[in-house]
């Protein structure tokens, strides 16, 4: 289940990704099979040879794309999604969607 985000967000995610750019879409989400996470992000571009490019930068495995047309799309959770969104800029995204345990 995703939440979070409005129209607007998801459709400029989904222009960018079709102009061949990789785009970034994160929203808060839940999947019993992961309850210790409550983000996701969503790494999209149409240019499948470019978003496995990308990836590789990170360490992302190409079996690890999920590639559903016409979004082709990594799922970034956690650390790993933490440390990529600050690499790439996307700080708002962090901001707004992952949560941090307050220290007691």
């Amino acid at each position: 289940m995703a939440f979070g985000i409005d129209k607007e967000e998801l459709n400029a995610w989904k222009e960018k990704a079709l102009r061949g750019d990789v785009a970034f879409l994160t929203h808060f989400w839940y999947d019993e099979r992961f309850p210790e996470y409550n983000s996701v992000t969503k790494v999209a571009c149409a240019d499948v040879r470019k978003l496995i490019h990308w990836g590789k930068k990170y360490g992302l495995k190409k079996e690890w794309l999920h590639n559903r047309q016409p979004f082709p799309h990594f799922d970034l959770l956690g650390e790993r999604q933490v440390y990529i969104l600050q690499e790439e800029g996307e700080l708002d995204q962090i901001e707004r969607f992952i949560y941090r345990k307050r220290k007691v």
